[in-house]
């Protein structure tokens, strides 16, 4: 059986077609089964998360195929721009002709796909769009549309449980006073509302400002970061994009910023932030780090099958969701026998996937939507250059480094 690979780059579009193209002893072509995805490729979330779905394809394709007929994965970047993210599903949808939507990072580029989303009504399974808005505007009717990634809400509440477990773990822990740090639009401002509420359960207080983030023209942070010191909280986070985390950093050490706590809450971290010594000791928030990569077999395939397809580490967890967002599909399709809607839907709410991230991905309802995945996050420190997950204890690959040493000899 020939196989082939081909990528094309033209005007942001990135095509894969991995496997099996002519079916055996015929001259005429297997038509795809294609798969519109659209990601933020200037941004290490959707580089990686875009790189490993490609993987997932690859794999996939030189398995066979799914009912004979190979993957096709088309990717477009959004720019981080929600008129590029909604104007790239229109283009998957009227003009590649795609099956099946996948793919999805930033609220406020999934708020402005909503509608495109609603008006095609394709099954979708959506890696990103933590917002709460963004469920909302999706809605409860929407059968077609699978949530991966956790809503805000979600993550906070599973923040809330691992602080409570971290601080009956170690004592010392003070968890009062909270500052949130968060970029001013829909991703950064759900959450500081979310937040305010539910460290209230801890008994901790919540104040915060917004600053505008570097990934959107942003970058100056020494406001936000002076108000955070002269708050004097017992815990620090911030929540904007990879492109904030080293220059806030730069910027708290300018002025002597070093909470007992310091947190960094982005989807995703620059691949080389572990190489800096201002790293050393940041809590972070997420569902994978590479140092999970022997928590399971799945996970270990997946850690070695990227490194030796791009020749670095998935540093984002967002690699492991969309490839698991692949694979989802390919199961769903499976066992459903072909692409027919109703069929297809009912197959992907069988799903229940042993997924590179350490757990079992299923579907169900959620606040809104009937179709939710995973539902919270790891809390995780760097440290020494890594990844460690601190909490769940069951995950666990380092303990907590605790209070934050400060700027000292960095």
């Amino acid at each position: 059986m020939k196989k082939l690979l081909v990528f094309v780059l033209l005007g942001g579009i990135l095509s894969a077609v991995s496997g099996p193209l002519f079916a055996e002893g015929k001259s005429e072509a297997v038509q795809p089964i294609k798969l519109g995805g659209v990601w933020p490729l200037s941004d290490i979330t959707g580089d990686q998360g875009s790189k490993a779905a490609q993987l997932a394809v690859k794999e996939i394709n030189a398995a066979g195929g799914v009912l004979g007929r190979p993957l096709q994965l088309i990717v477009v970047d959004d720019q981080m721009k929600p008129e590029s993210g909604a104007a790239a599903l229109e283009r998957l949808a009227t003009i590649d002709n795609v099956d099946i939507f996948v793919g999805g990072v930033l609220s406020g580029v999934a708020l402005a796909q909503a509608p495109i989303l609603k008006k095609y009504h394709k099954v979708t399974v959506y890696t990103g769009g933590a917002a709460g808005v963004f469920e909302k505007a999706i809605g409860p009717d929407a059968d077609w549309f699978f949530h991966l990634h956790p809503w805000d809400y979600e993550q906070g509440a599973s923040y809330v449980e691992g602080w409570k477990a971290i601080s009956a773990k170690y004592p010392d822990v003070k968890l009062g006073k909270w500052f949130l740090a968060y970029e001013e639009g829909p991703f950064g401002t759900a959450s500081y509302q979310a937040s305010k509420v539910l460290y209230a359960a801890i008994g901790g207080t919540m104040s915060g400002e917004s600053f505008k983030s570097a990934a959107l023209g942003g970058g100056n942070y020494s406001a936000v970061l002076q108000h955070a010191k002269q708050a004097d909280p017992d815990a620090f986070i911030w929540a904007g994009y990879d492109a904030d985390a080293l220059p806030i950093m730069q910027q708290a050490k300018a002025i002597g910023f070093a909470p007992p706590l310091f947190i960094g809450a982005p989807p995703g971290w620059p691949a080389d932030f572990g190489k800096s010594p201002l790293s050393n000791d940041v809590v972070l928030y997420g569902m994978w780090a590479p140092s999970m990569s022997n928590v399971s077999p799945v996970s270990k395939h997946f850690y070695d099958a990227y490194v030796k397809e791009y020749g670095s580490e998935p540093a984002t967890y967002f690699a492991p969701l969309c490839y698991a967002a692949i694979y989802i599909i390919k199961d769903a399709i499976q066992r459903a026998g072909s692409l027919d809607e109703k069929a297809l839907i009912a197959s992907l709410e069988q799903t229940k996937y042993d997924s590179p991230l350490g757990e079992t991905i299923t579907f169900t309802p959620s606040n809104i939507i009937k179709h939710q995945g995973i539902r919270g996050q790891k809390i995780l420190q760097w440290q020494n250059g890594a990844q460690q997950v601190i909490w769940p204890f069951e995950y666990k690959t380092a303990g907590l480094v605790y209070p934050f040493p400060g700027w000292g000899g960095r």
